[in-house]
């Protein structure tokens, strides 16, 4: 059992909330329960024709009665099993469309978090509750409703067949429903826990894995030296698990095994009170009737371990469904307005302002991480980004395409403060070429038409040579279409740089980004990429962050950071003069070059 955990329990709501996924498919819901009908009605036969085929076939000698009644049997069954075989396809049908659907809805959910949920969320815990999460209540949204249904449906049936048949028989088998429903209460409730514990350690392990078997965590691991360490903490989580895994398994025989004994053990008092009422002279029951009500106790007894395992399945699942829901409610903290501006590709100028800018990434602490930002860039100005580590640069270049929002003041774009902007609007504003550089594991064709998917050869080239990064294309034996591997990892720090680089002049966004955009070039590199990217900037806005501060001589304006303030602003000239935080930063990074020659 989880300790300190609360209980989960079947709630009006939550079933309300899991019933709703199928509100677009009510048409189908429809038809599949039409055919649900029809086919326990069918099943119903069978047994009213055992008991002809008995009493009046066999007991008269008729062969005419018992090939006929056989042959009735027979074609209603093959009937009926076609008709369980065409609502269980139904059913597969319908549950996977809403599997697809929430799938969808919870990427696309998890898409619209800004940067502040993926950086306080563990990449495991994501996968976890988008592919294990859903998969796991995969058996619920598909088998369990149709299940349900036919279960209730034979179940009743088959008790109004029994009463027909004989009252006092039905009361005994009847009387021991309960034992059913006790029994599927306390196994449920063990196996939500254990489902929500396996769900959780799931998740654990997955994130145990993500951080160490990727490219980063693999080459962490094998430079530090440490695999021992990192193969104990895999098998201590995984332990952890097998133990889970093996209380789902025992509890699965535990809950079938009871079952079992409970199902055997009920026809045997059955057919003692038959015999009983026989050997009294009742001469209602003979032995056609207890043989077809033999079949029909089967009948409704199978459907009963049915629903009690539903029962505790959709219990169980709850855990899961509970944990899916949990992300789909956590709310946008960065959302569209209502009535969004719209800023149409062509009509940006670039103006950018900060207004009183104030930021702090944890909402319920006094420290700031921005505080009392503000200036204007004008359109197609370079403004440089300069001050040591954690003084706040990338973060303030974040709220313009707003990956975060502000928490005082405002952040505008022509004079639109940016929360007022239609989200996909401000994105196609914004280009970025971030610090640490990401590639998809596809071809170099496909990571650039991510920027511009209807681009075509020629732009894609002429992004390229501009980025100084075509010619190295064109000398691999696949060209454009090189499969870069994992993060990009099959290529140097300086390619994958200049083909994000190049990615955003694609793009080709009124306003630019660069964190750290040259730092992983060599010399010669460097100046190609100052070449093109004075060409870009032409008519542009350009947000450049740079430890190395030759790239950002020529800056129209610098503003040099400490501790989320701006501390200087002004050009390289005006700065050094000030003999402040930028000439410091200048003279000890020029002296070192000149130390290093």
């Amino acid at each position: 059992m989880i300790e300190n955990e609360p209980a989960i329990s079947i709630n009006k709501t939550s079933l309300r909330r899991i019933a709703g996924l199928f509100n677009d498919y009510r048409g189908e819901v429809i038809i599949m329960f039409v055919t649900v009908l029809f086919g326990v009605l069918l099943g119903l036969a069978p047994p009213f024709l055992l008991k002809v085929i008995i009493d009046q076939g066999l007991q008269s000698k008729s062969l005419d009665i018992i090939s006929r009644y056989s042959l009735y049997t027979i074609l209603l069954t093959l009937l009926a099993a076609s008709v369980t075989l065409l609502y269980g396809y139904q059913s597969v049908v319908i549950g996977q469309k809403v599997m697809r659907e929430m799938r969808n809805n919870l990427f696309t959910h998890l898409q619209g978090m800004s940067l502040r949920f993926f950086t306080s969320t563990r990449t495991g815990d994501i996968q976890t509750r988008l592919i294990s999460d859903i998969g796991g209540v995969q058996n619920v949204v598909c088998n369990t409703f149709v299940d349900a249904l036919s279960n209730v449906a034979i179940v009743i049936s088959a008790i109004a067949a029994m009463l027909y048949m004989d009252w006092r028989l039905t009361l005994l088998a009847l009387g021991l429903i309960p034992v059913f429903a006790l029994l599927g209460k306390v196994v449920g409730d063990f196996a939500r826990d254990v489902r929500k514990g396996t769900q959780e350690q799931t998740s654990e392990l997955n994130s145990l894995m993500q951080e160490n078997l990727s490219v980063s965590g693999a080459l962490l691991g094998k430079t530090i030296g440490r695999a021992d360490v990192l193969a104990h903490k895999f098998d201590v989580e995984n332990e952890k698990l097998a133990v889970w895994m093996i209380k789902s398994s025992v509890l699965q025989y535990v809950f079938f095994g009871m079952f079992r004994i409970i199902t055997q053990i009920i026809p045997a008092i059955i057919y003692w009170l038959a015999g009983w009422l026989m050997f009294r002279g009742d001469r209602s029951i003979s032995v056609g009737l207890l043989v077809s009500f033999s079949a029909l106790q089967a009948r409704m007894f199978f459907p009963l371990t049915g629903l009690m395992g539903l029962q505790v399945e959709l219990i169980s699942s709850m855990a899961l469904f509970d944990r899916i829901f949990e992300y789909m409610d956590k709310p946008f903290d960065v959302q569209e307005a209502p009535n969004a501006l719209a800023l149409p590709r062509g009509q940006v100028k670039g103006e950018v302002a900060f207004e009183k800018v104030g930021f702090k990434y944890d909402q319920e602490s006094d420290d700031w991480t921005l505080e009392d930002i503000t200036f204007k860039a004008h359109p197609g100005q370079l403004i440089a980004l300069v001050g040591p580590s954690g003084a706040g640069k990338t973060t303030l270049t974040y709220l313009i395409p707003r990956l975060y929002d502000v928490d005082a003041g405002r952040v505008t774009i022509d004079g639109h403060d940016v929360r007022d902007i239609s989200l996909e609007d401000l994105k196609q504003a914004v280009g970025m070429v971030t610090q640490e550089t990401y590639l998809v594991h596809t071809t170099i064709r496909e990571n650039l038409l991510i920027a511009k998917p209807d681009a075509t050869d020629e732009e894609l080239i002429k992004a390229c040579e501009a980025a100084a990064i075509h010619a190295h294309i064109a000398s691999l034996p696949d060209g454009y279409d090189t499969v870069v591997g994992e993060r990009g990892y099959k290529l140097s720090g300086g390619e994958k740089q200049r083909v994000a680089i190049a990615r955003a002049i694609l793009k080709n966004p009124p306003i630019l980004i660069l964190d750290e955009a040259t730092s992983a070039l060599d010399t010669h590199s460097e100046r190609l990429i100052q070449a093109a990217l004075a060409k870009l900037t032409e008519g542009r806005t350009t947000f450049a962050i740079a430890h190395r501060l030759s790239t950002i001589l020529n800056a129209d304006l610098i503003m040099a950071m400490k501790d989320g303030r701006v501390v200087e602003s002004g050009r390289h000239d005006e700065l050094l003069k000030l003999d402040g935080l930028y000439a410091k930063l200048y003279h000890e990074q020029f002296e070192v070059a000149r130390a290093m020659r």
